[in-house]
């Protein structure tokens, strides 16, 4: 469940950081499908809106929620941001899934006093799950790993994205390798 760090914006198909992951987890032996429901664009709010169907339809045993820039991005109220990431939290636990939050930091030109608070609240909604702080570190600010809007990652990029996460999300896999769907 994410925005378009995870949807792919402006890659080819196949190309994004998730379909690295489906082509990871499926070299290794491991069963899980992955199933990609994020959206270019979307904050919290939707993220949470749509969940409850998504975790119905798909019944996963690992949920990944990368949502939150774009929260930042519209100056989203840090109370609602989270609020909204730990409703999505405590759903995927109650649908007895593996939660993982990715993490985003947001450019310093938002002020030093939110930003802080926005990092904070992504750290404390994840207090008991998996969490990556920074789905962005080593790519946010290396040449060639930005698109030419300087928000969106390139093709290049990718494998690094999917290595942040992998470290946090390896446990989970092999945890739920006997349920997952």
């Amino acid at each position: 469940m994410g925005d378009s760090l995870s949807a792919g914006y402006g890659l080819a198909a196949g190309e994004s950081w998730v379909d690295l992951l489906q082509q990871r987890l499926t070299a290794n032996g491991f069963p899980h499908r992955v199933v990609n429901a994020s959206i270019s664009g979307d904050t919290t709010r939707g993220g949470l809106a749509r969940l409850p169907r998504a975790l119905t339809i798909h019944q996963p045993s690992i949920l990944i929620i990368e949502l939150g820039g774009n929260d930042g991005l519209r100056g989203i109220p840090v109370t609602e941001f989270s609020g909204n990431l730990r409703r999505m939290v405590a759903l995927g636990q109650e649908a007895d899934a593996e939660v993982l939050i990715a993490g985003i930091r947001l450019p310093p030109n938002y002020g030093r006093s939110y930003s802080e608070k926005f990092r904070q609240a992504q750290a404390e909604a994840a207090a008991d799950v998996a969490f990556v702080p920074f789905l962005l570190e080593g790519v946010a600010l290396e040449p060639g790993m930005m698109q030419a809007d300087g928000i969106h990652p390139t093709a290049t990029a990718q494998p690094r994205m999917l290595e942040n996460v992998w470290e946090a999300l390896l446990p989970l896999v092999e945890d739920t390798a006997g349920k997952a769907p």
